[in-house]
């Protein structure tokens, strides 16, 4: 094969270097204060909340335009259930992103994909405020959604560069929380900028100054945490103070090939969901779960609105009790944490993916629960207001306590394919989330807030014992698992 080539100018091809793994950078040791592992606690506190607040704005700009579809549409002179694809389409492009956000996270580091995901978001969330037609809002609706995607899917890959198994459980509860707070809380501020001498428009232009300012933030604080990138630059320094340009990494010998990436984010992640009885029947019922979100967006402005005459800034209040469920639900399972800790020291540092799923047991009951409360005193203004409110605390607090194990559950069940296994979750939950606000409100107002909780609550109910099943079955089907082998 080298016959045919040459160095240029006459040059012959030279022996072969030395051993490579002899000019290969590695770090020095588990306590090496270059690893995340051993970052300050200051430092890895900063990160993760920088990047958590980037979740919470790209969630909350998710939700926040739903307040504003009867303005938008009326203004563009189209019906509110082609409006509504600006919500759809935004939570589709989440299940788009992860092919281009995972990846590059993979092979280039945290720190860019998520910065210029929300910078590039946050540009497509203004051409969204200025849009002149429904076309043109959808259609940048929808690549803000791919953008915001970045955050969604590079997250918890950078917070697990930064935590080991004792902590990493705590920092996807933040992760997971502000996943939920964004859309839970968009619908009373969009309301009161809908109704206020602001207008509809507003309610997109203050998530994308949100975006610029995350993102510019990120651009000069946020550090590299992806461990192959941070002994890259390593070799780097190395080499410029001996002159040795053979030391390199072992990321440094990756060759990017589109058809593996294609394949690995892509075709894997869709085969997983088809051959994994785990990864599919898990993911489907965090979809319903994460569905639901988006469906009371429809459904507290159709009760309280509608039922109880309340205008359209103050029906988005009683979703406060959706956020105070949400915060119940993170206490209860960092209250479990000591629990777990004392489990992983005793299997000497080694997780079992079946104790992250304790919170759901009680978690999905709860959850049940709720969707009936809210159904069977939402329906009727002779019912106090407060009723219904209180049901979204234990909405709430069921939405965390399934929606966090089970997300959890996944990563430690296929942690050596976690980026397939996340990808697989965002494509399915956010597919089947993106059609909930299309026909939500028409259920609500057809079959009636009771009964429509009611068809809701029993789909709920019949899922509760999936992870149940999975705590008994789980460790069988892993062993049996051939993509595990």
């Amino acid at each position: 094969m080298y016959e045919k080539l040459s160095m240029g100018m006459g040059r012959p091809i030279p022996p072969p270097l030395p051993e490579p793994d002899d000019y290969t950078v590695e770090f020095d040791g588990m306590n090496d204060p270059m690893h995340p592992y051993n970052w300050q606690r200051s430092t890895k506190l900063f990160i993760s909340i920088l990047v958590c607040s980037g979740t919470l704005v790209v969630s909350y700009t998710s939700a926040v335009f739903a307040p504003a579809i009867n303005s938008a549409s009326k203004e563009f002179g189209v019906g509110s259930e082609v409006g509504t694809l600006g919500t759809t389409l935004y939570v589709l492009g989440f299940a788009s992103g992860p092919v281009i956000w995972a990846p590059w996270s993979e092979l280039r580091g945290r720190k860019w994909p998520l910065t210029i995901s929300m910078l590039i978001g946050g540009i497509f969330t203004i051409a969204s405020a200025l849009a002149k037609d429904i076309q043109t809002l959808i259609i940048c609706r929808f690549f803000a959604g791919v953008c915001g995607a970045g955050q969604l899917t590079v997250v918890p890959g950078l917070l697990t560069d930064i935590f080991e198994n004792t902590y990493r459980g705590m920092a996807i509860t933040l992760y997971a929380l502000t996943v939920f707070v964004g859309p839970f809380s968009a619908p009373f501020a969009g309301g009161f900028i809908v109704s206020s001498s602001l207008g509809w428009r507003w309610t997109l232009y203050l998530p994308a100054f949100l975006s610029f300012a995350n993102g510019g933030i990120s651009f000069f604080l946020l550090r590299e945490t992806y461990a192959p990138c941070l002994l890259i630059a390593k070799a780097a320094a190395i080499r410029r103070q001996t002159n040795s340009w053979g030391i390199h990494a072992q990321h440094d010998r990756i060759e990017v090939d589109p058809r593996e990436l294609i394949d690995k984010y892509f075709a894997r992640p869709l085969k997983m969901l088809i051959t994994e009885p785990i990864i599919f029947l898990v993911s489907l019922y965090m979809s319903f779960i994460y569905g639901l979100v988006y469906c009371l967006l429809e459904a507290y402005p159709y009760v309280f609105e509608a039922i109880y005459g309340f205008t359209p800034g103050f029906s988005g209040l009683p979703s406060i009790g959706l956020i105070i469920g949400l915060l119940l639900g993170c206490s209860f399972i960092l209250s479990q944490q000591a629990t777990y800790v004392k489990k992983l020291v005793k299997n000497k540092n080694v997780p079992v993916p079946e104790w992250r799923l304790v919170p759901t047991l009680i978690g999905a009951p709860v959850f049940t629960i709720g969707i009936f409360w809210f159904g069977w005193t939402g329906f009727t203004p002779r019912i106090h207001w407060a009723a219904p409110t209180v049901a979204g605390i234990f909405i709430g607090f069921g939405v965390l306590c399934v929606f966090l194990p089970c997300f959890n559950y996944l990563v430690d069940s296929y942690l050596p394919l976690a980026a397939s296994t996340v990808a697989a979750n965002i494509i399915l939950r956010s597919s089947v989330a993106a059609g909930f606000p299309l026909f939500s409100k028409q259920m609500f107002e057809n079959m009636g807030v009771q009964w429509a909780c009611t068809m809701l609550g029993c789909l709920a109910a019949i899922m509760i014992p999936i992870p149940l099943a999975f705590r008994v079955y789980g460790p069988w089907l892993r062993r049996k698992s051939k993509i595990l082998q």
